[in-house]
């Protein structure tokens, strides 16, 4: 038998390892839709069930190619995609659905928060300096707005889309194409942090989501990497 305890005995080594995904847990790929058509006095968007449904503004769409680009490059396996009931989401989701040749799939509870009697004039308000839209980032709830959604039921919703969402995908990684305010409701739950930290996702932003039953494991925010300066503009509001 060979003495593994003298003196000359090596030590056994522990290194640091990446992470894996752990067994039965689902990797959500947040992306946040590209930039939408801007708001205009002269034009009105279309409404679904109440919500301002602009298009992707063309920088919007070279940013969703972007988006396609990067996670098809990046040999990920994605296993579904999906949209909200919002076309700014389908849009974005088209280049990357194309290159997969795969059919995209609409999660109506991932859309963005309603806005109440703002939701055709958030951007404009905020522009302004409306007093109520100070109130919304100081107080970092959205329904200071009047007849906004409120902010416990828009939490619920949300997580439970995700958790719905991460069972019907277990062992798998989903791309879902959704709304600034959904992303920073998603990781303010994941983080338990106050409900504005994370708000304010770049358009066409990736954000990385791992859960594992109830744990939820951040694991990347507002990823920019694939669109360089030729396709971003001025921040866009929030929402």
């Amino acid at each position: 038998m060979t003495d593994t305890t003298g003196a000359d005995a090596q030590p056994k080594e522990y290194r640091q390892h990446r992470f894996r995904r752990p067994p039965g847990a689902c990797e959500l790929l947040l992306v946040r839709h590209g930039e939408s058509a801007p708001t205009r006095d002269d034009v009105h968007h279309p409404v679904v069930d109440g919500h301002s449904d602009p298009p992707l503004d063309p920088v919007g769409v070279a940013q969703a190619e972007r988006v396609a680009e990067r996670l098809v490059a990046s040999g990920e396996q994605i296993a579904a995609i999906y949209v909200t009931t919002l076309q700014r989401t389908v849009q974005t989701a088209a280049p990357l659905a194309s290159r997969l040749g795969m059919g995209v799939r609409v999660e109506p509870e991932m859309r963005e928060v309603y806005l109440g009697e703002w939701e055709a004039t958030f951007r404009k308000h905020m522009a302004d300096g409306h007093p109520i839209g100070e109130r919304v980032m100081a107080e970092g709830r959205w329904d200071v707005i009047p007849g906004a959604e409120p902010g416990e039921a828009f939490a619920a919703r949300v997580r439970g889309a995700v958790t719905r969402l991460a069972a019907a995908h277990l062992d798998e990684t989903i791309v879902v194409v959704t709304h600034g305010g959904v992303i920073g409701q998603v990781l303010a739950l994941a983080s338990g942090s106050k409900p504005f930290v994370f708000v304010g996702a770049d358009n066409a932003s990736i954000s990385h989501l791992v859960v594992h039953g109830d744990r939820w494991i951040l694991r990347r925010y507002n990823d920019t990497a694939h669109l360089g300066t030729a396709y971003t503009t001025e921040p866009e509001p929030l929402a």
